[in-house]
């Protein structure tokens, strides 16, 4: 009896099976990513190497100063008489990122952009712009105009890789010195934006930035495909293999090679398509956050971003948890550079292959303003070997002035 049973129960399940429509299982359309949904996972364990000639990109280490200098430049430039009190800028270090606990330390830091002068009142330190400054501030209002839809379309792009195609005010904000986005773009969106831009209220009462569009973007991946080949066929399975940087000395053991390997070959998953299908735990969802740090690196000014600044793109650009681990584990593709008490990643492909980069309009005139801060160390050296002159001379002086005392003092008077 109990045989029997079994047999049956067997039977009614090919039964099942049998009884299954195939065409329709096959006339189901499956995203590509579904035929791949493995994890070969690869504990991939690697030493950070440093690597000078990162760590010597002068756009990326000297922006933890240019910032807030660009910052205090502009709350300069915009008042009508082009200057300002200190009383003005005191108290707002913390909004315009100044690193010095006194704001005007910070200014006097940099006389060949900041110059000073004593007010009409009070004899209260005032600060404007130096010539070369003004002619600089100038020059950045001017790009801002002429490649005002390259900026746009940065912009754009950057909104679009969002699951919902909205991203709240304080997240562009806190993206907005990447991005190089003038300050006018936020204050006044509805005039310095397209129609493709609406501003839209998201949860929890915030104010947001949506982008409506029906036009498909493509990935700088996926645009470096089409100028290798001619054509990028979307939805096949072909590859899209990721720029590979190695640093000089970094060796990879034989496993972690393999695993490489078999990562290149896995579908690509454009940051602007919807991943929903994607399992968590497989390699083509690693693959998927790698691109899309690929892709937004490469829409910023310098290519490079503090690591903590990124913590709030996580919820908005369907991140995992430990998305940071991508960079550890893809050393070919990032750099994490620890200069300046902080851990910068920076994309290698941007600085080892100018060809497959968009360049920013905003980098030449960054590069500018760094150099204009340099000037700031010889000004600064040149003060004080004349105040070291100075104060010399005034010792050799108050020496002579005692020996005329001394001398006249041992003259023996006459009777």
């Amino acid at each position: 009896m109990l045989i029997r049973r079994t047999n049956i129960r067997i039977r009614t399940l090919k039964d099942i099976n049998l009884s299954i429509p195939k065409p329709l299982l096959l006339l189901q359309e499956i995203p590509i990513y579904n035929y791949t949904q493995k994890s070969n996972y690869v504990d991939v364990k690697m030493k950070w190497k440093k690597d000078s000639y990162y760590d010597s990109i002068e756009t990326i280490y000297k922006s933890q100063e240019l910032k807030p200098i660009i910052s205090l430049k502009n709350c300069i430039a915009e008042e009508q008489e082009g200057c300002i009190p200190i009383s003005a800028v005191s108290k707002r270090g913390l909004v315009f990122d100044v690193p010095v606990k006194k704001v005007i330390k910070f200014l006097r830091y940099y006389p060949s952009i900041f110059e000073e002068f004593t007010g009409p009142q009070y004899n209260l330190p005032w600060f404007k712009l130096t010539p070369e400054a003004i002619d600089l501030h100038r020059e950045e209002l001017s790009v801002y105009e002429n490649y005002r839809v390259d900026i746009l379309e940065r912009l754009r792009k950057f909104i679009l890789m969002s699951e919902e195609k909205k991203l709240p005010w304080k997240v562009i904000r806190g993206m907005q010195w990447y991005l190089g986005l003038p300050d006018e773009f936020l204050k006044d969106p509805e005039s310095n934006l397209d129609s493709s831009f609406k501003v839209v209220e998201m949860e929890d009462g915030l104010w947001g930035l949506s982008v409506e569009t029906d036009e498909k973007k493509l990935s700088l991946l996926q645009k470096n495909v089409v100028k290798r080949s001619g054509e990028y066929l979307e939805g096949s399975l072909a590859p899209v293999a990721i720029p590979l940087y190695p640093s000089k000395g970094l060796r990879l053991k034989r496993k972690i090679s393999n695993w490489l390997d078999f990562f290149q070959g896995l579908p690509y998953v454009s940051p602007y398509e919807d991943f929903q299908h994607l399992n968590r735990s497989s390699d083509v969802y690693e693959k998927r956050v790698v691109g899309v740090f690929h892709e937004l690196l490469g829409l910023f000014v310098d290519h490079s971003a503090e690591r903590k600044k990124l913590f709030c793109l996580r919820p908005y650009l369907g991140l995992p948890q430990k998305f940071y681990k991508a960079f550890e584990r893809h050393p070919h593709v990032f750099y994490l550079s620890l200069k300046n008490k902080t851990c910068t990643v920076i994309l290698k492909e941007a600085y080892n292959d100018d060809a497959t980069m968009e360049t920013h309009p905003l980098l030449n005139v960054r590069e500018k303003y760094i150099r204009l801060m340099k000037k700031s160390d010889t000004i600064l050296k040149r003060r004080r070997q004349k105040n070291q002159s100075t104060e010399h001379g005034k010792i050799i002086a108050d020496v002579d002035t005692f020996c005329e005392v001394e001398d006249k003092a041992e003259i023996p008077v006459s009777l």
